[in-house]
């Protein structure tokens, strides 16, 4: 598991940006960056290397923000790593509400949220596949 930071933001021009100048002033250095919209709103998933403090920063400007734990795995950097990955879990039933991938030190990591985050540790496991550690 490791910790995400989730920002609620209006899907105007200039509110990204705004966002990133936050985090660019709390010295915060970014690893993968995520974005879902609506017309109106949208959240902005945010893995980095301090996210507590990144929490801090953006509530203390005022932009609405939360943490929450995810799980990571690191895959093999070849093709097809990351539907070997998600099939593990189709043939268990374990549905994903939503992922997204970044490299770390030049290997795939794929982030993801799942509502039995136990279960989707053990499939990882009996894969062959470990849940992501910084290191």
């Amino acid at each position: 598991m490791i910790q995400q930071v989730s920002v609620f933001m209006e899907n105007r021009p200039g509110v990204l940006g705004a966002v990133l100048d936050i985090l660019k002033q709390a010295d915060i250095q970014l690893y993968a960056i995520s974005i879902a919209d609506t017309s109106d709103y949208g959240i902005c998933r945010i893995i980095c290397d301090r996210p507590a403090d990144a929490s801090k920063a953006l509530m203390a400007a005022g932009v609405a923000s939360a943490l929450s734990d995810v799980c990571a795995v690191e895959l093999a950097n070849t093709p097809g790593a990351a539907a070997d990955m998600v099939s593990l879990f189709a043939r268990e039933g374990l549905s994903l509400a939503y992922l997204y991938t970044f490299l770390y030190k030049e290997k795939p990591v794929m982030v993801f949220r799942t509502d039995d985050a136990a279960k989707a540790k053990n499939i990882l496991e009996s894969g062959g596949l470990c849940c992501f550690q910084w290191n």
